[in-house]
C-alpha cells in the first residue's frame, strides 16, 4: 500500500464484531491499511484524494476468522494419502486454498498444525501470493502412541518422515526442547495432543494423552514468550487436564461436564469446537474418503459433541468460530456450515455466531488487531447483499472482500 493511502466505506448496515447491534449509515476510513475512523456517515468527512466506496446498500462486517483449518494442501483423508502427501505439492495446492478462504471472506486462519504454514505465512506477507494472515502452529505435538502417531506404521518410519506435520515428543524435558525450537521458528501458536481422536485409528477420544508435567512444560515454554497453546481435546479428561495446565483454547471439546464448565471460567480459555469436522464425518456416508473406522467413531460422537458445545454456551464459555477442514471433497475449506451448525445446532444468535467468528476468533488467535471494525485495527471487511442477522446463510451473498482496506479480486 502507498503511503497516505486511504480508502473510505459508506455501509449501509455495520455489524462491526463487538457490538450486539447492527449500526445503520455508517462510514469508515482506512489509512494505510488501519482503520482509522468508524462513525455516522454525516460526522466523518472524506478525505480529500481518498478512494471512496459505496457499500451504502450492503451490510458489512468484519473480516471473518478460521481459528482452526489446515492448510497442508490435502485432496484425500485417507491416513496414507496425508501422510505420503509431498510437502511441495501440498504447499502449491495450499496457495490455491488460500485464495478460495480469502474469496470467501476469511482474511485471518490459525493453521492448527503442518509442515507448510511457515512458508505459507511468509509467502502471504511478502506479497506473493494471495491468502488471509496465517497465524501458524506449524507441527503439532502429539505423544508417542498418541493422536498424530501414524499408528499403523513401525516407529522408526514415523519418525523419520519427511513429510511429518508431527513431532513425537515425550516427557517434560523433550516438550520442553521441542516448544522451543517451534518458538525458535517463530511459530504463532504451540499445538498439543491431549486425547486422542476421529483421525488416529488405534486410540479413542476418551483416552488421555501427555501427563501434567508434559502439558505444564508445553505451556509455560509458550507463556513465556507470549504465545498461546491450542490443546486437540476429545474426552473429558483431556480437556480437564489441558485446563488445569494452562492452555488457552481447547480445540473440539467432546465431553465436556462441570469441572469443565468451572476450568474455563476460572482461566478464560476459549472453546472452539470446530463442530462440521465431526458433523461432516457422520453424515458424509460410505461414499467419504474418511475411513470406516473414523466414521463410526464420528457419528458415535455427534451428539455428545453437539451437546457438549451446548453446555459450554449457555455456561457463558467464548466460543470461536473455526471448520477444522482441510480441503478435500468432503472437507471443504471456505464455507459457512460453521456459523449454520452455531446457530441451528448450539443456539447462538446470529449475532453471537458471526462474532464467534470475528472479535472472538480474534482472541483465540490473540490478536485483537483483527476480529473487528474499531480504529486501530486491520480494515479488513467482508461485504454482503443480504441481511446475516435475518439469516446467518445470507452469508453466501458475499459481493466484495477486502485485506488491509484493499478490495480482494474474487
Amino acid at each position: 500500500m502507498t503511503e497516505d493511502s486511504i480508502t473510505v466505506l459508506d455501509c449501509g448496515t455495520l455489524v462491526d464484531g463487538l457490538s450486539d447491534d447492527a449500526r445503520p449509515n455508517v462510514r469508515v476510513v482506512v489509512t494505510d491499511g488501519t482503520i482509522t475512523e468508524v462513525g455516522p456517515r454525516d460526522s466523518i468527512d472524506r478525505p480529500e484524494g481518498a478512494t471512496f466506496v459505496d457499500h451504502s446498500e450492503q451490510f458489512v462486517l468484519p473480516g471473518l476468522i478460521d481459528a482452526h483449518l489446515h492448510i497442508n494442501g490435502w485432496r484425500s483423508l485417507r491416513p496414507f494419502d496425508m501422510l505420503t502427501l509431498d510437502v511441495a505439492l501440498g504447499t502449491a495446492r495450499a496457495t490455491k486454498d488460500l485464495r478460495t478462504l480469502l474469496g470467501a471472506g476469511f482474511t485471518s486462519v490459525r493453521d492448527c498444525g503442518g509442515p507448510t504454514g511457515l512458508g505459507l505465512r511468509q509467502a502471504v506477507e511478502e506479497g506473493e501470493i494471495p491468502g488471509p494472515r496465517i497465524y501458524t502452529a506449524w507441527k503439532s505435538f502429539s505423544q508417542t502412541a498418541g493422536h498424530a502417531d501414524a499408528h499403523y506404521l513401525p516407529h522408526e518410519w514415523v519418525t523419520n518422515d519427511p513429510h511429518a506435520g508431527r513431532v513425537l515428543t515425550d516427557g517434560p524435558t523433550e516438550a520442553r526442547r521441542e516448544a522451543r525450537k517451534h518458538v525458535r521458528e517463530g511459530v504463532d501458536l504451540i499445538k498439543i495432543m491431549t486425547s486422542g481422536g476421529m483421525l488416529s485409528q488405534k486410540d479413542h477420544p476418551d483416552h488421555a494423552h501427555y501427563t501434567d508435567e508434559e502439558i505444564r512444560a508445553f505451556t509455560e515454554e509458550a507463556h513465556r514468550v507470549g504465545i498461546p497453546v491450542a490443546s486437540h481435546a476429545e474426552g473429558t479428561d483431556g480437556i480437564n487436564n489441558a485446563l488445569r495446565n494452562g492452555v488457552d483454547t481447547i480445540e473440539h471439546g467432546i465431553g465436556i461436564d462441570d469441572e469443565s464448565l468451572d476450568l474455563f471460567e476460572e482461566t478464560g480459555a476459549i472453546l472452539v469446537p470446530t463442530i462440521q469436522a465431526i458433523y461432516r464425518n457422520a453424515v458424509a456416508g460410505p461414499e467419504s474418503d474418511v475411513p470406516e473406522w473414523s466414521q463410526e467413531k464420528s457419528a458415535a460422537a455427534h451428539e455428545e459433541h453437539l451437546e457438549s458445545a451446548r453446555r459450554a454456551y449457555e455456561a457463558g464459555v467464548p466460543i470461536a468460530h473455526a471448520s477444522d477442514c482441510g480441503g478435500t471433497e468432503d472437507h471443504p475449506l471456505g464455507t459457512y456450515l460453521e456459523f449454520e451448525l452455531l446457530v441451528d445446532e448450539v443456539g447462538m444468535s446470529e449475532m453471537e455466531a458471526l462474532q464467534s467468528g470475528t472479535s472472538v476468533a480474534a482472541r483465540a488467535l490473540h490478536d485483537e488487531s483483527v476480529g473487528a471494525v474499531e480504529p486501530g485495527r486491520h480494515g479488513d471487511f467482508v461485504v454482503l447483499d443480504e441481511d446475516p442477522l435475518a439469516d446467518i446463510r445470507a452469508l453466501e451473498s458475499v459481493a466484495d472482500v477486502y485485506k488491509d482496506g484493499r478490495p480482494v479480486a474474487l
